[in-house]
């Protein structure tokens, strides 16, 4: 785990610390092509510039979200506010995280992706990338 991915998850209560631990090896571990960095505050992972997966902390939860997970066809991600084609899930145990869940989010994440990198030179328009 990168340096300043730990240091996010350090400032973290305990139980959120573990959730955010879980959450970073294990994308660490199934996106190993894949660059981590904190964006906008928090970690975030991005192929080929275009993000990814992060997660955040929110008042009562951990929220993990995906950019393109409106459509991954998971009855479990939430969908954002439909102007983008995110979609998250929030947690408040690591007990609540279903690694079979995880791995399969990861592995679409790889393959069904949106151009979020060339967003604001499209003024706003999101293109599907060919994966």
């Amino acid at each position: 785990m990168k340096d300043e991915t730990q240091a996010y998850n350090n400032k973290q209560a305990k139980v959120d610390k573990e959730i955010c631990d879980l959450l970073a090896t294990t994308i660490d571990r199934e996106l190993t092509e894949a660059e981590n960095k904190i964006w906008h505050a928090h970690p975030v992972w991005f192929l080929d510039d275009n993000p990814i997966v992060g997660y955040s902390k929110l008042k009562d939860c951990i929220r993990l979200m995906f950019w393109s997970g409106a459509d991954f066809g998971e009855e479990k991600l939430k969908m954002g506010t439909g102007k983008f084609k995110d979609a998250s899930i929030r947690y408040t145990s690591t007990a609540q995280v279903d690694l079979n869940d995880l791995k399969r989010w990861l592995k679409k994440s790889r393959e069904i992706q949106w151009d979020y990198k060339n967003i604001v030179k499209r003024k706003g328009q999101l293109e599907r990338l060919n994966s």
